[in-house]
């Protein structure tokens, strides 16, 4: 028998994170993609991220047939979050009076992102940006598999204290360091050292 969950942040009661999950407001929309099977994984960012932004959505699945409604919202300009040589560096809006961006961030492993790209190819044909400077990861538990490498709820706080500085996010990573404390905490410290340690 499965013990009883959160109906909200899908952590069993006894573990519920809601009470550290803030209510963020951002210009900025953000949309989160989420591969299918990154729905069951123990630290699913993107549910943390949608959670706590007020303006912000999770939609799960590898084909998004009603992507061209959700890419004419009005009142914002669609981006894709994701790497690449055509990808802009991401700037704050400052005195930028355009339309406050729509980002969309993809939310699987990089074959599968990149998978949802190519079935989506309104997804492929949107211009991208990127971080800049990325700071370290606070994800202790998965090695990165490249420098750089964050998780999905790391890319948007940056890419949100970015945009919209001097506004910061930190606080959607309360949950998330939560998280990871509570996991290293079941696996054990020499455990946790002995396969994650520096």
């Amino acid at each position: 028998m499965s013990r009883p969950r959160c109906e909200r942040c899908q952590r069993p009661l006894a573990h519920c994170l809601c009470p550290l999950i803030p209510q963020l407001d951002s210009r900025t929309r953000v949309v989160v993609l989420q591969h299918p099977s990154e729905t069951a994984h123990a630290l699913n960012t993107a549910r943390l991220a949608a959670l706590g932004l007020v303006n912000a959505e999770l939609r799960i699945g590898e084909v998004f047939d009603d992507l061209a409604a959700l890419l004419a919202t009005p009142g914002y300009r669609p981006v894709l979050l994701f790497p690449g040589d055509e990808a802009e560096v991401l700037q704050g809006y400052g005195q930028d009076k355009h339309l406050p961006l729509m980002l969309i961030v993809p939310d699987g492993t990089w074959r599968k992102a990149r998978k949802m790209l190519y079935l989506n190819p309104l997804l492929e044909a949107l211009p991208r940006v990127t971080l800049g400077a990325v700071k370290p990861s606070r994800y202790r538990l998965r090695k990165a598999p490249e420098a750089g490498a964050v998780s999905t709820l790391e890319a948007i706080v940056q890419a949100l204290d970015v945009l919209e500085a001097p506004a910061a996010f930190d606080a959607l990573l309360n949950p998330f360091e939560a998280l990871i404390e509570g996991q290293i905490r079941a696996m054990g410290l020499d455990v946790f050292t002995r396969n994650h340690g520096e």
